[in-house]
């Protein structure tokens, strides 16, 4: 549980006491590559911390999934739409590997957050921190080169790069395979 500790710890810091009341109520999950986790147009009932593993949100489009984000170890997994409004999420994600997650269910998430304005403060800081990267990813999206964008994610996530098929990096990057095979030809 060494990654999702140092997670929980870094969103806002909670006494030892609230930590405890924090993780006893998280379950331990197993999820076999290629589940899905999270289903689009589904109000979701739970967050995911990930332990081992790695994840992909995607949207269906017309014609193939647009993969936006990728998640490993330490990462939290969750429908904004239903974290904060309780509504259909526009995404899914899959694990992309046989995966160790720890879940919360929201609702106890909520419980605790009306108990507690520690764990309120705790929930704001997490939803503003993931905020901040989303809004990372579409300010790359629309001002930085797909090589750019590619030489970004090598030198944030290295390991990802090894973990990942090609076709979900291209999707990510924006790019066809092809064009994606020529930036990593330049960037090498």
């Amino acid at each position: 549980m060494q990654n999702v500790l140092k997670t929980l710890k870094g969103i806002y810091a909670l006494k030892e006491p609230q930590l405890n009341q924090l993780l006893d109520l998280m379950e331990r999950i197993e999820v076999p590559k290629n589940q899905r986790i999270i289903h689009a147009e589904s109000i979701e009932k739970s967050l995911f911390f990930i332990e081992k593993g790695i994840a992909r949100a995607f949207c269906d489009g017309p014609e193939n999934q647009i993969t936006f984000w990728f998640g490993m170890e330490g990462d939290v997994v969750f429908s904004y739409n239903s974290y904060i409004n309780a509504l259909p999420g526009y995404e899914s994600v899959e694990v992309l590997e046989h995966s160790v997650l720890y879940e919360i269910k929201t609702a106890a998430l909520e419980a605790l957050f009306q108990k507690d304005v520690e764990f309120a403060n705790w929930g704001r800081k997490l939803a503003e921190l993931e905020l901040i990267k989303t809004e990372e990813r579409l300010i790359a999206r629309l001002f930085k080169t797909a090589t750019e964008r590619y030489q970004e994610l090598l030198s944030n996530d290295p390991a990802l790069i090894q973990r990942i098929q090609l076709g979900y990096i291209a999707s990510y990057l924006g790019v066809t395979q092809v064009t994606l095979s020529r930036i990593r030809a330049e960037v090498k």
